[in-house]
């Protein structure tokens, strides 16, 4: 009996050391099985986000990876990464192939589509063949002031994410005539060749802060940069420059304007590059009748409406609202549409208008076309929602369009103005569009940086 007690005794531990090492086998099984699992959800994963990068999908980018991204970098190191990335075309290449309906003409030249980057992104013209690969019909390189200088002192740039816009005040950051010639000169052919595909050049010149005269300084821009320009932008509207918006008064503006044109016609250059002058969004009736005087009295070739706003919308939400420098993105986008209507009205329709300012959609491009512009430039959308949104936009204004019984862009230029029966209807502003176009009432902000 007790021979048969031992027995059963190692019996049932012999079983419960096998049943232990099964266990313990089938737990490291279980857990080597599920980190070889891990890994291939997590590579899966990676490779799953890695193509939505790659195609540049829409929703991916606007709605995961750029706020994500804009949660771990700043403003101003981010703009930086993002020219570096695509200056060495680390990009997704657009899908979308523009329409005839797309084509502008314009300036003098040929643009494949209305949508372009607005000066501001490549100050230093380092990702301008980056750009062009996003489906950009165009790329404004700069503000580039004669001299290589800092601009303001850091922070500058602030995100105002709840109202899907920003506030910098930059100051004129520039390498200067020089670096920016010499980069651009040496990609002269090929931009050659994209000119004549449809993706023309701009390029906007700024003064240096110290500099006592403005004259100079932007007439030397004209003969640095004009000769690899396809168009070149006087810039008398940034808010963060002392004393640079009162350039856009009658008697400065005139006089400055006079000697950049006879620089311009002095070029040697064939074809020359045609002119045109950025304004504030932030102007009287009397500035703005002024700056239309002087224009079609001296022949200028163009306007870019408009530049950053100095007044902050009673709707904004963002805590960051009350950092000094000029409001861009959504909240200037009827403020920049308003006065575009009314350059237009004031210029007769004569005058070429490039239109910026909010530009999210296609439908905030076809309103800044309606109300005059016949190009439309954006920034501050591309930073919230990455490069997919420059097809998006092209996709939908070429959709409505159609919609709206356009066969091109260049019918739609100015529609807001016309009457049933094709002729034009041309109102001047009936009040001061600063103190009208932001309801509720703008606040605005001192301007000394």
């Amino acid at each position: 009996g007790s021979s048969t007690l031992l027995l059963q005794r190692g019996a049932d531990h012999v079983c419960s050391v096998i049943e232990y090492d099964v266990t313990t086998m089938a737990a490291h099984m279980f857990k080597r099985r599920m980190k070889e699992a891990v890994k291939v959800i997590g590579s899966g994963g990676l490779l799953f986000v890695s193509y939505l990068t790659a195609i540049g999908d829409e929703r991916f980018y606007a709605n995961q990876l750029m706020p994500a991204l804009q949660r771990v970098v700043g403003a101003e190191t981010a703009h930086v990464l993002a020219v570096k990335i695509i200056g060495l075309g680390l990009v997704p290449r657009s899908r979308h192939q523009d329409s005839p309906a797309l084509e502008v003409q314009v300036l003098g030249r040929h643009f494949r589509n209305p949508v372009g980057m607005a000066a501001g992104f490549d100050k230093h013209g380092e990702a301008v063949d980056g750009l062009y690969r996003l489906g950009f019909g165009f790329v404004e390189v700069g503000s580039v002031t004669p001299q290589p200088q800092e601009g303001n002192p850091r922070p500058r740039v602030f995100r105002l994410a709840a109202d899907q816009a920003v506030i910098n005040r930059y100051g004129f950051n520039s390498c200067g005539h020089a670096a920016v010639q010499e980069r651009l000169q040496a990609r002269k052919v090929l931009q050659s060749e994209l000119t004549k595909g449809g993706q023309p050049l701009g390029i906007n010149l700024g003064k240096n802060k110290l500099s006592p005269d403005a004259a100079s300084d932007y007439s030397a821009g004209v003969g640095a940069l004009g000769p690899v320009a396809d168009y070149l932008v006087v810039n008398v509207s940034s808010p963060n420059t002392p004393g640079l918006r009162d350039l856009q008064s009658k008697r400065e503006l005139k006089q400055l304007l006079e000697r950049v044109l006879r620089q311009r016609d002095s070029l040697q250059c064939d074809p020359r590059p045609p002119v045109l002058v950025k304004i504030a969004p932030d102007l009287s009736l009397q500035d703005k009748l002024d700056i239309a005087d002087v224009i079609t009295e001296l022949g200028v070739d163009g306007l870019i409406v408009s530049n950053t706003t100095i007044s902050r919308p009673a709707t904004l939400q963002d805590p960051q609202q009350g950092e000094v420098g000029g409001l861009s993105g959504a909240p200037l986008r009827d403020m920049s549409t308003e006065t575009v209507r009314e350059m237009y009205s004031l210029t007769k329709g004569k005058v070429p208008i490039v239109g910026v300012g909010g530009v999210s959609s296609g439908q905030d491009a076809l309103d800044k076309i309606r109300a005059g512009a016949s190009l439309v430039q954006l920034y501050t959308a591309f930073t919230y929602q990455g490069p997919p949104i420059v097809g998006k936009i092209k996709r939908e204004l070429e959709q409505l369009l159609k919609e709206q019984g356009f066969t091109n862009v260049s019918e739609a230029v100015g529609a807001d103005h016309r009457t049933t029966d094709g002729k034009l209807k041309l109102r001047g502003p009936a009040k001061d569009s600063f103190h009208t176009a932001s309801e509720p009432a703008a606040k605005a902000l001192p301007t000394t940086l």
